[in-house]
């Protein structure tokens, strides 16, 4: 599957979950990075609840354990992205020479990236078609889309780019691997000091 056509994914993906509960039948790499943009999704909706003035302290603290739930997920969801593409790439009998440069990111990085970038897209356009809103609000929403789009395009053919030269052993592909500590009670100092106290 090309990236343009996993930009698509992402962007029907976005535009059904706002109707339906988010869920997808992908398999193989699309479905992984559906999975990665199923995180991302859920997150940008927790983080808009989380900024609400009329949202309670309880309901904040339920909001952030959720955010913290979903990071994890998101996180190990890019690292399963790029196993996959080490996995198939394996499979394929691809390796890249001993001194070819590693890129800054990973494929699984930018395709996060990608996904954050449809939801962002989505929200903006909404703004743009807001029948309560002001026109001047509108025009200032209507200008960040072109950005957004423009971004877009860029992004999508980077990463087609890096998975190209990857796939031709011009590039390595590394995962970088989180290490996220905060949600392990055995690495977390406040909640494993907790559970010594206890």
């Amino acid at each position: 599957m090309q990236t343009a056509e996993i930009g698509a994914l992402l962007e029907q993906c976005v535009a059904r979950w706002h109707d339906v509960e988010p869920s997808h039948a992908e398999e193989g790499l699309p479905g992984k990075v559906c999975d990665l943009h199923r995180f991302n999704f859920l997150l940008w909706h927790e983080e808009d609840i989380a900024r609400s003035p009329e949202v309670t302290d309880r309901r904040i603290a339920e909001v952030k354990r959720a955010i913290d739930g979903y990071n994890q997920a998101r996180n190990d969801a890019i690292e399963k992205v790029d196993d996959w593409l080490i996995a198939d790439l394996e499979e394929r009998g691809v390796v890249s020479a001993a001194d070819a440069p590693a890129a800054t990111e990973t494929p699984g990085a930018a395709l996060d990236r990608l996904s954050i970038l449809e939801l962002r897209r989505y929200h903006m356009r909404e703004q743009v078609e807001r029948p309560d809103a002001s026109r001047e609000h509108r025009e200032k929403a209507a200008g960040r889309m072109v950005i957004l789009d423009r971004q877009r395009t860029h992004l999508v053919e980077a990463i087609s780019r890096l998975v190209s030269e990857i796939y031709a052993g011009q590039r390595p592909l590394r995962v970088f691997r989180q290490m996220k500590m905060y949600n392990d009670p055995s690495m977390n100092p406040y909640l494993y000091k907790a559970q010594e106290a206890q």
